[in-house]
């Protein structure tokens, strides 16, 4: 662990305390009871992936014998799982802690948990009857003994299994997978009372039978997480190989990777569990009992079910995008002026119809673009299959290792190239993270270019999910920039010169230490500095070092970090004047807005890199200082806005936990997401003739509470535009 006076937080346990951020909105009395669940499902998810990248990770470099250490606290890989397995049952107990009140809750709604262990006899027949006829006819019951070997266990799938004795066989073991054909949830209505049972919980209790009752000894359900961090050996980058195949074969050797964790419900048998560990080789401080649901997916199925039930007062009031005023001309207006818009505030659909249209513009010649996530249903790909179809010359810099999103990213890249898309896959070496879209057009001889940077993914799905910011710019020097950014990756060659844009990992990181420096000496010559900084992530030591020099020479650092936070704030001699927030509500925050300086002399960037190692030293990321003064100022005061949230935010102590930020007495909570409904709103107004926009749903009551030290230029806008919020409000 790290002493009380270091700057430094290990990243993995940063990792589970944003996870309890997040576990604690399923116990929040004022977030509505569907969304709570939804929390407790989006907790379970997280420890998944975490176990499958991060701890898969770890476990690999102990098996190497890898003495790698953190880049931030030094310690070992086993010395982090030591520190990470505590935490980790520490969460699970408060989950199921939390997954007891939600259940008590649900069932003062009208929803009632079936126990299998009190069902009456009605209701036992009732059950019975169900599993013969639905459930047993497709079961697959597996015996493990000295003739029959142990079957392969998939990935986060739940199984039950049975200790059986014998005279004949002595101990041995029966397995059956819950295959993910059962409808996870069942419901049945009891008159005014839905009773709702988990598939899993109805197999444990009549699947014993199967195996004859007077053999059986004990019984659970169970589930094994697997390793999932794969990466791409060098030895299988042969140029004369299709790099899909060589993905296609990597995600075959991710489903068999080693097992690193274990849950099992509602209790684990000692001698299951000595049984499973030997079996799949599994320490004994990586399996977790638990007694909320093993599989994440229910939660949300439940939620959804409760939702088409109809019962709004149980969810956040709908809040869809707002959409652009009919007519609204998003090619057209990005050519006379740069645009801001905001998800998921802002509809993505002016984008999409923007490509559309550059795909019929006779005067585009190329449309170039980068694309790491993608929605299953992609409309942008079919914008730009589009217009390979209408002659235009297409790029897609597709990045096939965005975790998890493989298969997806495969699948496109075939169906772009059929359709007359170039495709390439970018370096061997570095992810290509970036959101960059380039469209050309030859006008008059001369070459003319509409560019656009985000902070998030092509992806309609999460455009409406989680808060990002897309910046469009006519701008020739920009369209320059970029254009050579297409063409550096197009020849595996990474971008080192630019004026404007940010492009890790060459001209990304140095450009923002730079900036910090500026407003270092600054406050060394006794002038007013300060540096906002938000984005997901924090682990680059350079760059923590740099704050904390920052801090020391007296610039107020205010920072919006939402996950992983490896500094520490309010370390006296040290970072006492870094202050960091962490926000989670309604949506994932995702846009990385870096503000240094105020006023005129204030630079002010969006980017699609994280403050972590990975993003500025290993990937390719892009990011634009922003000059254009209406959306620069449009930037702070998002800024400024989330530095005084009273819902969703919690504030860094000294000894690196988060504390809840409560509004002041008598003065109403600020949230600054649903704020930002009104905000983009009144955005939209100046640019289009009054009474163009589309009704909305209304912002809360809003008000500047919790003021901070040193109020910084625009700060009197900014209470005039939350005033006018809470009016709004009101309405």
């Amino acid at each position: 662990m790290e002493p009380n006076d270091s700057i430094f937080i290990n990243r993995e346990l940063s990792w589970l305390d944003f996870d309890s951020r997040v576990l604690a909105l399923a116990k929040e009395k004022t977030v509505p009871l569907g969304e709570r669940l939804k929390f407790a499902a989006i907790f379970a998810s997280n420890m998944d992936e975490f176990f499958m990248v991060r701890v898969g990770s770890l476990y690999d470099q102990t098996l190497l014998k890898n003495n790698k250490l953190d880049i931030v606290t030094h310690m070992t890989a086993s010395q982090q799982i030591a520190a990470i397995t505590p935490r980790v049952a520490e969460l699970q107990a408060k989950c199921d802690k939390y997954w007891q009140h939600l259940v008590e809750d649900l069932a003062k709604n009208g929803y009632s948990k079936v126990d299998f262990s009190k069902l009456d006899k009605n209701q036992e027949h009732f059950w019975k009857a169900y599993f013969q006829r639905e459930i047993f006819p497709i079961l697959s019951p597996q015996i493990v003994d000295q003739r029959h070997p142990f079957p392969f266990l998939r990935n986060k799938e739940i199984y039950f299994v049975v200790q059986l004795y014998t005279k004949a066989d002595g101990v041995h073991y029966g397995v059956i997978p819950i295959s993910n054909q059962f409808e996870r949830v069942l419901f049945v209505k009891d008159g005014a009372v839905t009773r709702y049972a988990f598939v899993e919980e109805l197999i444990a209790h009549y699947a014993a039978a199967i195996f004859r009752k007077n053999s059986v000894q004990r019984s659970c359900l169970f589930r094994v997480t697997r390793n999932a961090d794969i990466t791409v050996d060098e030895g299988m980058m042969d140029h004369d190989i299709d790099f899909r195949d060589v993905m296609s074969e990597l995600l075959k050797k991710r489903r068999k990777l080693a097992a690193v964790r274990l849950q099992f419900w509602p209790e684990a048998p000692q001698d299951i569990v000595k049984f499973l560990r030997e079996k799949l080789i599994v320490p004994a401080d990586r399996c977790f009992v638990q007694t909320s649901p093993l599989d994440s997916g229910c939660l949300f199925r439940l939620s959804g079910r409760i939702s088409a039930d109809g019962h709004p007062e149980l969810f956040y009031p709908p809040a869809r995008p707002i959409q652009a005023p009919h007519g609204y001309d998003l090619y057209k207006e990005a050519h006379e002026h740069d645009v801001l818009i905001a998800y998921p505030y802002q509809s993505m659909r002016p984008f999409i119809r923007m490509l559309l249209k550059a795909g019929a513009d006779p005067n585009v010649v190329s449309i170039k673009m980068t694309l790491y996530r993608l929605a299953s249903d992609s409309q942008i790909v079919q914008a730009l299959i589009a217009a390979a179809e209408n002659g235009k010359e297409v790029v897609a810099m597709v990045e096939l290792r965005a975790r998890f999103d493989e298969q997806n990213n495969i699948d496109w890249s075939k169906q772009l190239e059929e359709a007359g898309c170039t495709v390439f896959y970018g370096f061997d070496d570095y992810k290509v993270h970036s959101k960059l879209t380039l469209i050309t057009s030859k006008v008059d001889g001369k070459y003319r270019y509409l560019t656009q940077i985000g902070t998030g993914n092509y992806n309609e799905k999460t455009s409406e999910q989680y808060t990002d910011l897309s910046f469009i710019t006519s701008r020739q020097e920009i369209g320059e920039e970029a254009s050579a950014v297409f063409n550096n990756m197009a020849l595996q060659r990474l971008t080192s010169e630019a004026d404007t844009m940010l492009v890790a990992p060459l001209r990304f990181k140095s450009v923002l230490l730079d900036e910090m420096d500026r407003q270092i000496a600054k406050a060394r010559r006794g002038e007013r500095a300060s540096m906002i900084l938000k984005n997901n992530s924090i682990n680059d030591p350079q760059i923590i070092q740099k704050l904390s020099e920052a801090s020391c020479a007296g610039v107020r650092v205010d920072m919006i970090v939402r996950g992983i936070c490896c500094v520490r704030a309010g370390v006296p001699g040290k970072t006492e004047n870094i202050h960091i927030r962490s926000i989670v509500g309604r949506y994932l925050e995702h846009s990385r807005i870096y503000s240094f300086g105020e006023g005129e002399d204030a630079h002010i960037y969006i980017a699609s890199g994280d403050f972590l190692t990975r993003n500025t030293e290993r990937r390719v990321e892009v990011g634009v200082r922003v000059d254009d003064a209406r959306i620069a100022r449009q930037l702070r005061e998002i800024l400024e806005l989330q530095l005084r949230d009273t819902v969703n935010a919690r504030i860094m102590q000294p000894d690196g936990s988060y504390t809840k930020v409560k509004p002041q007495e008598g003065c109403p909570p600020v949230d600054s997401q649903m704020a930002m409904y009104g905000y983009f709103q009144h955005a939209f107004e100046q640019i289009d003739p009054p009474g163009a926009g589309t009704p909305q749903p209304k912002a809360p009551a809003a008000s500047v509470s919790a003021p901070r030290p040193a109020p910084r230029p625009g700060h009197m806008r900014l209470r005039g535009l939350l005033e006018s919020l809470r009016g709004l409000g009101e309405k």
